[in-house]
């Protein structure tokens, strides 16, 4: 159930800006942003799920590369000893590896952003499709991209495609952001317009528990982390 906003600029010398909010499960222990697979992924950082030892946020800096992943409800007739972790699809995408026809994973949603494009990749357990997103504001979630029967876009969408991501003085472009997901905590974390949320009224375990903002360019990726003070509850963090 996480949510990751991206704005892609109409010129692609500008940076393309991405703000992600992890919904997990809070006894799954995690590792911060960080260098977690040195010999495997050398160059790579990323949050690292402890379990499975894959990637919820992954980047290569010096590739210009950032990809996310976000749990889809599809795929799941798969049985438990055939399926593989979706973690390692993060890696992979900065490393410039492609998605298998056929992952043998539950569903996803996979968002990559380089140079060339930024390109959500859709894995529902049937087929694999690809979405290249164009210049504006996107969310994605647990559906499709932009998609207006997802709650939480059909509510927030237009006020993250009005926020003008100014940076001035101290203020950091993703303060704009930020506002926006403030506001968007008025009917509380368990409404289905939350993005900062609690997945338990659902029977899902999984709350918001931090939140991740980047800048990808053609040659260096800025990405930065925060915890949440609690899970599912929202206030004004600082990333780093």
């Amino acid at each position: 159930m996480c949510t990751v906003i991206v704005r892609v600029p109409d010129d692609p010398r500008h940076p393309t800006r991405v703000l992600a909010v992890r919904d997990e499960d809070p006894e799954r222990e995690w590792n911060p942003l960080g260098d977690w697979w040195p010999e495997a992924h050398p160059g790579v950082i990323g949050v690292r799920d402890v379990r499975a030892g894959g990637a919820w946020l992954a980047a290569a800096p010096d590739r210009g590369l950032l990809a996310v992943l976000l749990n889809r409800a599809e795929g799941h007739d798969l049985p438990e000893s055939a399926v593989v972790s979706r973690g390692a699809l993060p890696l992979a995408a900065v490393e410039g590896e492609a998605v298998p026809a056929a992952p043998r994973t539950r569903g996803f949603n996979l968002l990559t952003v380089g140079a060339a494009a930024s390109v959500v990749t859709r894995w529902d357990g049937t087929a694999v499709h690809e979405t290249v997103l164009g210049p504006g504001t996107h969310m994605v979630a647990h559906d499709d991209v932009d998609d207006p029967a997802t709650g939480r876009i059909a509510a927030w969408l237009p006020a993250f495609a009005a926020a003008p991501l100014s940076a001035t003085g101290d203020r950091a472009w993703w303060e704009d952001w930020f506002d926006v997901l403030a506001a968007s905590t008025g009917d509380g974390a368990s409404s289905d317009a939350a993005i900062v949320r609690d997945n338990r009224y659902l029977g899902i375990p999984t709350q918001s528990l931090l939140v991740c903002v980047a800048e990808v360019t053609a040659d260096a990726v800025d990405v930065r982390y925060a915890e949440l003070p609690a899970p599912g509850v929202w206030a004004h963090v600082h990333p780093a």
